[in-house]
């Protein structure tokens, strides 16, 4: 039976929660139609193509994925913030996989999308907050970001996928992880170049 009243808002909403289903880029508008029970030409009073509906997507994934580890991580700091900001990133990241696909990506240098722009830059904000009590100097901060950020993209991504099939406890291995990036955060050698630079380098950007 056909849905009645939609709009872009619901469209978008329907087509992230697909996009964890099939994969975001194997998203299509046929089969975001089919799963509405709308013919396809209907999804475009609504949304202006396939571009627009990710777009949609992406920016609400970005929210989303925000608010998550944001709200985790206040009031924190060291590592008790790396660990709440790490376990959210983790849980959603597996929870929305076709989502979180479409926030990994940092904007383009021209991009002129200044939505995206805007929300990729809060994200970075927030991994350079939880860092900030490691007191890491000059761009050893970007390098830090680098690291944590990418350990836990590639974890989560390799978890929802399934890909851990040996007998060991994942959460274990995954403690693991994170233990060792604190440790390895709690040990970066003093660079006089890095520190002499600090005053001037204002991370925006990952």
């Amino acid at each position: 039976m056909p849905r009645a009243g939609l709009d872009p808002a619901t469209v978008i909403e329907a087509g992230a929660a697909l996009a964890d289903e099939v994969g975001f880029e194997k998203l299509t508008m046929g089969l975001l139609a089919e799963r509405l029970g709308v013919r396809t030409p209907s999804l475009y009073k609504h949304v202006d193509s396939i571009e627009a509906l990710r777009r949609g997507i992406t920016l609400q994934a970005m929210r989303d994925f925000r608010d998550a580890v944001a709200r985790v991580a206040v009031g924190r700091a060291g590592p008790g913030a790396v660990r709440a900001f790490a376990d959210a990133y983790r849980r959603w990241a597996v929870a929305h996989p076709g989502r979180y696909s479409s926030v990994v990506r940092a904007p383009d240098a021209g991009d002129e999308d200044e939505e995206h722009r805007r929300l990729s830059n809060e994200v970075m904000q927030i991994m350079y907050d939880v860092l900030a009590g490691f007191e890491l100097r000059g761009t050893h901060a970007v390098d830090a970001a680098r690291v944590l950020r990418s350990s836990l993209h590639g974890f989560a991504t390799v978890e929802a996928a399934g890909g851990f099939g040996l007998p060991r406890d994942v959460d274990r291995s995954y403690r693991f992880l994170i233990d060792t990036i604190i440790a390895g955060l709690q040990n970066v050698p003093v660079d006089p170049a890095e520190d002499a630079s600090s005053r001037e380098f204002h991370p925006t950007s990952g």
